[in-house]
């Protein structure tokens, strides 16, 4: 066991690793923030410093019941939003936070705290090269029904070809006089807004989920 004066040495790291990006999520309101990164290190941190003080056969199935447990944490911030999934970057943070608080542990100080510089430019940095990659490549679904007329999908399916949206045809249901139709349409975010803008000044459409 190492003394006293280490463990709390490490115990501070804890708290930075595991403030430092609970911090970034906290300050994008996600489900897990400043508290439960900190929690979630701190927790990893004792189950292995524990496992190294007992000093048996069993260290290597502690460490691997870590990982296990902080899977269905990282689980439980995952969820569906319409056709979107989200908290799946989270998760992802949550499960390297409990491996840094391992390496803390085992004394990986400088791989600990490069490793957490690089999870935090991911998280900050490659934050924006991915809204950049998203506003010149955007993929939507568009739920619209009009009223029915035999040439309505040929026609509507033209007019998207004008603003430069690639067509993905999902599902298309006609009830009584109307037709409802669900697209997958994929290209700028420029394009999205004129699409949309458009759509939504159309007088035959009954409904417009987008």
């Amino acid at each position: 066991m190492p003394s006293f004066e280490v463990l709390l040495l490490r115990l501070l790291l804890v708290i930075i690793v595991g403030g430092s990006i609970g911090a970034e999520r906290e300050y994008r309101n996600k489900s897990a923030g400043f508290r439960t990164m900190i929690l979630i290190c701190l927790g990893s941190f004792l189950f292995t410093t524990f496992s190294i003080a007992i000093g048996n056969s069993d260290n290597d199935r502690i460490a691997a019941n870590i990982v296990t447990g902080i899977g269905f944490i990282g689980a439980g911030v995952i969820f569906r939003s319409g056709t979107s999934i989200n908290g799946i970057t989270t998760a992802a943070s949550i499960w390297i936070v409990a491996a840094l608080g391992m390496g803390i542990a085992d004394g990986y100080y400088a791989l600990v705290v490069s490793a957490t510089a690089l999870v935090l430019l991911s998280l900050l940095l490659f934050l924006y090269i991915e809204r950049w990659m998203d506003r010149i490549n955007q993929a939507r679904y568009y739920k619209i029904t009009w009223h029915y007329t035999p040439e309505l999908l040929l026609q509507f399916e033209k007019k998207i070809a004008t603003y430069n949206l690639h067509i993905k045809r999902l599902k298309q249901r006609k009830s009584a006089d109307t037709l409802t139709g669900t697209w997958l349409l994929t290209g700028t975010k420029k394009a999205h807004k004129r699409f949309t803008e458009h759509m939504l000044q159309d007088t035959s459409i009954v409904e417009f989920v987008f």
